[in-house]
């Protein structure tokens, strides 16, 4: 799917999007640091500008942020996160995928649409990862009919199919190993480093949980899979 074809979603009315949205920008923008700024958006390959917030600052004072303000549903999260997305400083993204993060258990099937938008916009690493993981992950744990969502998404655009890789990394048990290794394959002939690694890290994830079914599959497919993927893998692994 061409990410500029999808409307962006609505924003819902949400009062408590109201009040953090003031007390966040009233916080973040005095903190701001020009210097750490220009450093900061060049590691991150100028794929937005940033305030140039150290973490554990910023940290200390989205908590600020959000004393007291209770617990949201899912349609806070929703205006908190698509605000927070329309704001240019990726500082202010961060705090969006950190209060989902936090909050995702609020949030139902439905916000999938949501989620989707925000992989696809201003996309790189730096939140895809966690709202793979921390976000896509607890939503299809929670509701399983989503894992077919996953199965579309893996051949959707890079960052996209990356978040359908990754949203398994912290099922453990749970994982669905069926569904991670063939959407491993879907992709086994992509050439972008971030889909191999994603391939790798999340094969060398699950074999916390089973390495023997890990070292079969990378071994049963290494002929389709890129040496990064294979390499990734495996890193962690005793040889047979």
């Amino acid at each position: 799917m061409d990410p500029a074809a999808a409307p962006a979603p609505a924003v819902p009315d949400s009062p408590l999007a109201d009040t953090v949205l003031a007390r966040l920008t009233e916080l973040y923008a005095p903190a701001a640091d020009p210097v750490r700024a220009e450093g900061a958006a060049a590691y991150m390959k100028h794929i937005a500008p940033f305030l140039g917030i150290p973490t554990p600052q910023r940290r200390a004072l989205s908590k600020a942020v959000l004393a007291g303000t209770g617990r949201p549903d899912e349609r806070d999260c929703t205006a908190i996160a698509l605000r927070c997305w329309r704001l240019p400083e990726r500082e202010y993204h961060y705090f969006a995928v950190d209060h989902l993060r936090r909050y995702v258990s609020c949030c139902s099937s439905g916000f999938l649409p949501v989620l989707h938008h925000l992989v696809t916009t201003i996309p790189w690493w730096d939140t895809v990862d966690t709202l793979a993981a921390h976000v896509a992950g607890p939503l299809v744990a929670a509701d399983p009919a989503l894992g077919r969502a996953m199965d579309r998404w893996i051949d959707d655009d890079l960052w996209v199919a990356r978040t359908a890789l990754l949203h398994q990394l912290r099922h453990k048990e749970a994982t669905d190993a069926d569904r991670l290794f063939r959407h491993c394959l879907r992709r086994a002939d992509h050439p972008d480093f971030f889909i191999r690694k994603a391939i790798g890290w999340a094969l060398r994830e699950y074999a916390k949980t089973d390495p023997t079914a890990v070292r079969d599959f990378v071994e049963g497919a290494r002929d389709r899979l890129s040496p990064l993927s294979v390499r990734e893998a495996l890193k962690n692994l005793s040889p047979a």
